[in-house]
């Protein structure tokens, strides 16, 4: 590939990566140069999200202002950037907080954009990705280990496809919180902080084992620490004896604040024995004798997961597809439904402030629909909710993947009023009339051997009014009586429905 010169690689798309990490905020800027990306700036604070958590799993109003004061220095370089080339993402301090729907809020308002929260799978998938377009690929398959601050991600993959992936909750951050107090070091803190690692690694340690690797790469703050302090030693890889020299060296000290080593960075010390402890447990209970650094993580394959979505390599298309084929779906009259929610869309999305990603999240809600035949024919769309609410969908924020759920819940019968009410306040107009949308392109599809009609919808605010081409409906009495028993379903709601 020729790298374009300055004045070219200044004209390129600009394309944003925001991680919303249990230990620091990060934000990757990059140029787009085709489907690669070029980075141009890496912004870095340390927030310790985890840290905020208090014991009834809420971040405390010091911890959401210290996370908004870093959002707002992130939001000068991303002011006016069209939001198709932004991707912000939080991890696990924001899986775990049972108030995160406000922080999240209070931060798309700094940012001006949507932020998800990544469920951990979709977290280690995006790590996964990140890794392979910054790491030489022998095309040997590879295992990948992340620690983060609140959760440590496992990932067994070959080429750019990962086969196994798992997040567990183990961090730098809440380790030394939980067996560090104070920073108090010593032998007995280090050990349990290393036997509940253990503990943890119980659950994944047989099936990777049986799935095995060649190579072992870690990525991320407590990986790097270690290899950095280890190459300041003479050592070319992290090796289990170069972990144990480190512990031996650690427990001489005192106290966390105290730890000091060549390689070591300032703002690493206190969260320092807790990775190396996990890092450890990781390495006994894997048996892994070697593993190699990687610097590509979460931010990158973040962008490159944005620039695939942007260029038609998307994953979520994958992902749709394959929950289609394993739970049996009619493909045919599913992908019809799904192509004629778009004309219904655009005929009301400005009148309704819907945006181009609700008409993606639709289509796709449409092709799911009757997954749940593939248990019962009776209540379906119950089982096609559950489906999708306990699967990975890859590609999807834990946000997006209850909006599914709730659509397909939604789509027939009487409207899950009471699901829609757990989404925030603001959402809840907008996922409603998502639904309605949804119930009316699978009433106007459910004569199949038919054309879809022309039809005209209209709405003002609660108001909806279908208009067919003349006599369409009177020679359809099924279709009429669907569309009157949806009219009582809605007025539930207090939307109305008129056709003519």
């Amino acid at each position: 590939m020729i790298t374009p010169d300055v004045t070219d690689a200044e004209s390129l798309p600009l394309v944003v990566a925001i991680d919303l990490g249990s230990n620091s905020f990060h934000m990757l800027l990059a140029r787009q140069d085709h489907n690669e990306i070029r980075p141009v700036k890496h912004l870095s604070k340390k927030v310790q999200l985890s840290t905020g958590l208090d014991e009834r799993c809420l971040l405390t109003d010091e911890a959401m202002e210290l996370g908004l004061s870093c959002l707002r220095e992130f939001a000068e370089y991303i002011d006016g950037m069209a939001s198709s080339n932004i991707r912000i993402v939080g991890t696990s301090a924001l899986r775990k907080a049972r108030n995160s729907d406000i922080f999240v809020r209070l931060a798309e308002q700094e940012l001006g954009h949507r932020v998800d929260i990544l469920a951990g799978r979709e977290e280690a998938r995006l790590i996964y990705l990140g890794l392979v377009q910054t790491c030489f690929d022998d095309g040997e398959r590879r295992l990948v280990v992340d620690i983060g601050g609140g959760s440590t991600e496992f990932i067994i993959g070959q080429r750019f496809e990962s086969c196994l992936l798992e997040s567990l909750h183990m961090g730098c951050v809440t380790y030394t919180r939980q067996y560090f107090p104070h920073g108090s070091l010593s032998n007995q803190h280090f050990r349990k902080a290393y036997y509940s690692a253990r503990r943890e690694m119980m659950s994944i340690e047989k099936a990777y084992r049986s799935e095995g690797w060649v190579n072992v790469i870690g990525s991320s703050g407590s990986v790097k620490s270690v290899h950095n302090i280890l190459g300041e030693r003479g050592f070319d890889r992290i090796t289990l004896d170069g972990l144990k020299q480190l512990k031996s060296d650690v427990l001489t000290f005192q106290n966390v604040e105290e730890v000091k080593f060549p390689g070591l960075k300032s703002e690493r010390v206190a969260l320092f024995p807790a990775g190396l402890a996990i890092l450890m447990a990781i390495f006994d209970s894997l048996e892994i004798d070697a593993m190699d650094y990687s610097a590509g993580a979460l931010r990158e394959g973040v962008l490159y997961d944005l620039v695939g979505r942007q260029s038609h390599e998307d994953v979520r298309e994958r992902t749709i597809h394959a929950l289609m084929t394993r739970h049996h779906a009619d493909e045919e009259r599913a992908r019809r439904v799904s192509k004629q929610v778009e004309p219904l869309f655009k005929q009301v999305a400005d009148d309704w402030k819907l945006i181009e990603a609700d008409c993606r999240l639709l289509q796709d809600a449409a092709l799911l629909h009757e997954i749940g035949m593939n248990i019962s024919d009776v209540q379906f769309h119950r089982h096609g909710a559950y489906i999708i609410q306990n699967s990975d969908l890859f590609g999807f924020s834990r946000y997006e993947q209850q909006q599914l759920a709730i659509l397909v819940r939604g789509h027939r019968r009487t409207l899950p009023l009471q699901l829609l009410c757990q989404l925030p306040e603001m959402k809840f107009t907008q996922q409603l009339r998502l639904m309605i949308l949804l119930r009316l392109t699978i009433l106007l599809s459910q004569i199949r051997t038919d054309r879809f009609p022309d039809v005209k919808l209209q709405v003002k605010e609660r108001q909806m009014k279908l208009i067919f081409s003349e006599g369409w409906l009177d020679k359809r009495p099924l279709v009429k009586a669907s569309f009157e028993h949806e009219r009582e379903y809605l007025e539930r709601t207090d939307y109305r429905l008129t056709y003519i």
